[in-house]
This record gives structure tokens, C-alpha cells and sequence, in this order.
């Protein structure tokens, strides 16, 4: 883990914070706080690491946070503020952050997801929701049509990821304090 240097840590516990609140109160990341705080980071970056360095790192933390969820967007797990958030996160912290925060949030959002599950005694419709996922994601959902496998699409229910994001990121903070 590397350290992260002081003004980041605050401007992206701000913007995770933030966009955790706005997540649970309306199930929407704002596309203005993910924006303004992918302006903010270059200029943070660039005073940290030089021009060239600074923009290699926004521009490469940018890129990789938002394609390391892109794939959960587009089977429809995520949702695209999700995505955009997690490329904010990413271009404040760069690439070894984005990982370090996917992981810990993915993680989260695991442990959530199946104790609402089980709560709520729709594991069944979870795992064949799960399963519904990974099928379309292989591409064999026609292979499993022809078949006679029944696809689900019953919600169990909607997480605010960002709340997950929110304390992977958090957790990144915490572990690169030395």
C-alpha cells in the first residue's frame, strides 16, 4: 500500500462522503459532484507530482476506476453513478487506489448484498438473479433459453453502492496511513 498524500485523503473522503449521503437519501450519484471532482483532481495532482507525472496519474486513476466497474454496469448490477464515482475515486488516488477501493467495496457490497438477502429470505431469487448474470455475461444465455433454463429477473432489491465505494474508500485511506 502507498501513502496517500495529505490533500487527497480529505478531498476524497469529502466527494465519498458526500456522494454516500446523496446514494442512500435518493438512490442517484450526482453527475455535478462526480464531475467537479474530476476537474479537482488534476490541478491536486499536478501540484503533487509535476505536470507530466500529475496527469499520468489523473488520467490513468480516471480510466482504470471507471472500466474496473464498467463491466458491472453493463450486466446491470451497478449503476452508471457507480461507475462514474469509482473513476472520481480513481483519479484522486490513481490506479494502485482504484484497486485498493474496488476490492474493499466489492467486498462490502458482497457481505451486504447477501445479509439483505438473507434477511429479507430471497436467496434463491439472489443467486438466480447471480446466475441469470453470469449466463448473459458468457454469452450463453441462448444455449440456456434452448434449454428450458429459466432466466430470472426478479429483483431482490437495490443497494446504494455508493455507500460501499464510500467505505472502500475509506478503508484505502486508513490502511496507507503508515
Amino acid at each position: 500500500m502507498t501513502a496517500v498524500p495529505f490533500p487527497l485523503g480529505p478531498c476524497v473522503l469529502l466527494l465519498v462522503i458526500t456522494a454516500a449521503a446523496c446514494d442512500l437519501r435518493t438512490r442517484r450519484i450526482p453527475n455535478w459532484l462526480v464531475a467537479t471532482a474530476l476537474v479537482a483532481a488534476l490541478p491536486a495532482q499536478w501540484m503533487l507530482h509535476g505536470a507530466v507525472d500529475g496527469l499520468a496519474i489523473w488520467s490513468a486513476g480516471w480510466l482504470f476506476g471507471g472500466l474496473i466497474f464498467l463491466p458491472g454496469y453493463m450486466v446491470r448490477a451497478l449503476g452508471a453513478g457507480d461507475v462514474k464515482l469509482m473513476a472520481a475515486v480513481g483519479a484522486w488516488l490513481g490506479i494502485t487506489g482504484a484497486i485498493e477501493t474496488s476490492m474493499i467495496a466489492c467486498m462490502v457490497g458482497g457481505v451486504w448484498a447477501v445479509t439483505v438477502m438473507l434477511l429479507k429470505r430471497r436467496m434463491k431469487d439472489g443467486l438466480s438473479n447471480t446466475y441469470s448474470m453470469l449466463v448473459s455475461v458468457t454469452g450463453g444465455w441462448r444455449q440456456a433459453v434452448q434449454q428450458g433454463e429459466v432466466m430470472r429477473a426478479v429483483s431482490v432489491g437495490r443497494l446504494p453502492f455508493g455507500v460501499a465505494i464510500a467505505i472502500g474508500a475509506l478503508g484505502t485511506i486508513v490502511l496507507s496511513v503508515r
